[in-house]
């Protein structure tokens, strides 16, 4: 087909995707829906990332830039989020090969086959792609594609603060208390935390950012409960693990619970959050009740909406959803020690052929992500639709080790691993790092 390839998200993931289209010469459109490029990162901007600039950088973007004479931060510096943003994304959008394709304030509201609903099959592969588009202006188009490249992140969708995968009681009544991510505690939202009583939600690396946030206001008086819905706190690979600053943190979040700076509730799964005089408490299902807070911080994650795909053929593992064919590599029941094979297009391949997702959202429900990962995804898929699948297949990707290793079932995940690798033509083996379902906030 001459139609466009249509990339939905202007983050780091689909701006690279961007780049690596405009190197194979295909004609594409960008959709972004915010005002401005990767409005997620700029909402986890206070966050210092794990990964140093050396695995923030997609190799085609540096290419394009280096072309129009940009600066490369040090390889070795470990960012912010917003330096990641004002020193890499905005360039890069700037870029002349780039910002006339780039449509920021345009909502990709569903997407579908020119003429055919899900249930028709005949011809279906050869239709193109339709895409139901809103303007800043509330004007909605339908425009066609040759191929889609869905990377919309999950930052919109945060996982509830209820136990069930569900909204708690009360939770979405007593919203004005709740905080869902990461809270820039010693910026924007201080005067919110500051001499406040405030529950922390969470188990993984945001959490841990969290927390120490707010223990820097605990001479204000602010104090802290950790409620746990497991039995107790794990810290992540913390000297071991390959990433330093990632291995930081965790030993920070450990020597501050040790020293009594946090209150820690374990085996604490939420059914309901309950008004209280002066504040409010959380409700478990065993009945046990948290002290009374003024403030709640869930920082449980994200997930994938899949409202805009939904007349579209896709096939979700239906634990993680995320593709099939990727859900057994990266589902954290089968096993957490960052030994996911490389992957790419195969992987992420659909019945809906020349559909993609990658980036964040492709993880599904899955915490284990890195931005190095979503580049070669796009590496990947980009060749493939340009019609180079030997390139496409070679994939090769090396990731940090974690430094932990936690397999309930060994032989379980070795061979979903093994299997999904052999599809794959796996060329080398790598490790996963983890994002703690932040749409990649702090790797």
């Amino acid at each position: 087909m001459d139609y466009p390839v249509a990339i939905i998200g202007g983050g780091p993931v689909g701006l690279a995707a961007a780049s690596r289209l405009h190197e194979e010469g295909l004609p594409f459109h960008l959709f972004e829906q915010g005002d401005v490029v990767a409005p997620a990162v700029r909402g986890w901007g206070h966050v210092r990332l794990f990964s140093p600039w050396r695995y923030l950088i997609d190799d085609s973007a540096r290419r394009l830039l280096d072309a129009e004479g940009w600066v490369e931060p040090d390889p070795d510096e470990i960012p912010l989020g917003h330096e990641v943003v004002a020193r890499y994304l905005e360039p890069l959008a700037r870029a002349s090969a780039l910002a006339e394709h780039i449509h920021l304030g345009t909502r990709v509201a569903a997407v579908s086959r020119a003429g055919l609903d899900r249930v028709k099959s005949p011809g279906r592969a050869e239709r193109p792609f339709v895409l139901d588009v809103i303007d800043a202006d509330g004007r909605r188009r339908q425009l066609l594609a040759r191929a889609v490249i869905d990377a919309s992140g999950t930052w919109h969708q945060p996982n509830p603060l209820g136990s069930t995968g569900y909204w708690a009681e009360g939770e979405r009544e007593l919203a004005d208390r709740i905080h869902y991510g990461i809270p820039d505690v010693a910026g924007a939202h201080r005067n919110r935390y500051a001499g406040r009583r405030v529950a922390v939600v969470g188990s993984g690396h945001s959490a841990f950012h969290v927390l120490l946030d707010l223990a820097r206001l605990s001479e204000e008086g602010t104090e802290v409960t950790w409620l746990l819905r497991a039995g107790g706190p794990a810290f992540g690979g913390e000297g071991a693990d390959a990433l330093t600053e990632r291995g930081r943190l965790g030993q920070r979040a450990r020597a501050l619970t040790e020293a009594g700076g946090v209150q820690v509730v374990t085996g604490f799964a939420t059914r309901r959050v309950v008004p209280a005089s002066d504040g409010v408490t959380l409700e478990a299902f065993d009945g046990a009740r948290s002290p009374v807070v003024d403030e709640v911080v869930v920082a449980t994650g994200y997930r994938p909406d899949p409202w805009i795909t939904r007349e579209l053929r896709l096939d979700l593992d239906p634990v993680v959803e995320a593709p099939a064919r990727l859900a057994p590599l990266i589902d954290p029941n089968l096993h957490s020690c960052g030994t996911v094979p490389p992957h790419g297009y195969r992987e992420l391949t659909h019945p809906e052929r020349d559909f993609y997702t990658v980036g964040m959202k492709s993880y599904g429900r899955a915490p284990t992500f890195l931005l190095v990962t979503g580049y070669e995804q796009v590496r990947s898929v980009v060749k493939a639709i340009a019609g180079d699948l030997e390139a496409a297949g070679r994939v090769e990707l090396d990731l940090p080790e974690t430094g932990v290793c936690n397999v309930p079932d060994p032989g379980a995940a070795l061979a979903a691993v093994a299997t999904a690798a052999v599809g794959a033509g796996a060329v080398r083996s790598a490790g996963a790092g983890s994002a703690d379902g932040q749409g990649g906030c702090c790797g």
